[in-house]
């Protein structure tokens, strides 16, 4: 009976690594908002990650967050890397492009919790006196991130997060 068992759940377990080895090798997150502002008023705000502090979630996960700004002041070549004890981890972002009122691409690099390379995306495309903007996060899906999404939705919980700063975004440049 003890040996049935077992096997029951070694032959489990090695169906669950199996099934994880046939998930996607890339991931992507995407969350979309209308915008009753211009892109050149939304821009500088996602541009600039000294003034991410208005609309990011993630700066308010730990207000004691250690963080480091370099490059540029702003747009292609700015950086910032944070250090947080709490929720926030730790690691780096660079402005790879910066597309004037239209769209801006950032390296991220996670440290820790989890180490993770993967690239952040927001475009703004006009609509009338509105604009519609895009923030999207993508990358490799690694072995233990494909085992993880097994049990986490990881687009659920990074979207909910990207929701709140669009709806934060939203509130401060429709002022």
């Amino acid at each position: 009976m003890l040996k049935t068992i077992a096997l029951a759940v070694l032959a489990l377990i090695a169906a669950l690594l199996i099934f994880a080895a046939t998930r996607p090798d890339t991931f992507r997150v995407e969350r979309t908002a209308r915008i009753q502002a211009p892109a050149e008023k939304i821009f500088p705000l996602i541009g600039d990650f000294h003034r991410w502090g208005t609309w990011s979630p993630y700066e308010k996960l730990d207000p004691e967050m250690k963080r480091e700004f370099g490059g540029t002041p702003s747009g292609k070549g700015a950086t910032y890397a944070w250090d947080s004890k709490g929720k926030a981890g730790a690691g780096r972002m660079e402005i790879m492009e910066s597309s004037p009122s239209s769209r801006i691409a950032i390296k991220l690099d996670f440290i820790k919790p989890f180490e993770g390379h993967n690239t952040a995306e927001f475009t703004l495309k006009p609509e009338g006196d509105a604009t519609q903007v895009t923030w999207a996060m993508y990358g490799p899906n690694p072995y233990v991130a494909k085992l993880m999404g097994i049990f986490f939705n990881m687009d659920q919980m990074i979207g909910k997060d990207f929701e709140a700063g669009l709806a934060s975004l939203k509130t401060a440049t429709e002022k």
